[in-house]
């Protein structure tokens, strides 16, 4: 197994799926890592990706991203860049970008909170293609810093039940559940 596959399996081996569905994409996602030569290049039609909910515990708010091409409020996140094998590494760098935020830090133990694959329509010069998204949670203590990337893809700080109606992709829904059952344990 090459360097950028082993990784993503040492990040597997803590987590535990929360049900079947979840457990089959684990099993993908292991799949991927073990097969492919680079698990991450965006040219195979199932490639890893890393992202993440970014929260203020203080005011117990996720910050949401309105991503342009697919329409709807998601989360930050994206692709790693060549060379990039640390999933948390990527999640931490996409959110950066996207963000403008300098003070991220993962929750606590730096688990991730979801492992989901998604499918992505074809668009951008891009054909249709699965995204083997390994997601995080990251805190912020300055939420009025945020700046987004592009005027196209404005941010908005929400509570998780609204960030949950306002998107329309039911994996980003079960995400926003795992995230508010953890900031509700902060209380």
């Amino acid at each position: 197994m090459r360097t950028a596959g082993r990784r993503i399996d040492e990040v597997l081996d803590g987590y535990r799926p929360h049900d079947r569905a979840e457990a089959a994409d684990v099993t993908r996602v292991r799949e991927l890592a073990h097969g492919a030569e680079d698990p991450w290049l965006r040219a195979i039609p199932l490639h890893v990706t890393a992202s993440a909910l970014i929260v203020h515990p203080g005011s117990g708010r996720v910050l949401m991203r309105r991503h342009p091409r697919m329409g709807t409020w998601l989360q930050v996140g994206g692709h790693g860049d060549p060379g990039e094998t640390e999933p948390l590494d990527v999640a931490l760098r996409e959110a950066r970008e996207e963000t403008g935020l300098g003070d991220l830090t993962p929750w606590r133990d730096a688990a991730l909170v979801q492992v989901v694959i998604v499918p992505v329509p074809a668009g951008g010069g891009e054909p249709a293609h699965e995204h083997a998204d390994l997601r995080y949670v990251l805190t912020t203590a300055l939420p009025d810093a945020v700046r987004p990337e592009r005027p196209d893809a404005p941010l908005r700080w929400m509570t998780p039940a609204e960030a949950s109606e306002a998107t329309s992709e039911e994996n980003v829904r079960e995400a926003l559940r795992r995230v508010g059952k953890l900031l509700a344990a902060t209380d």
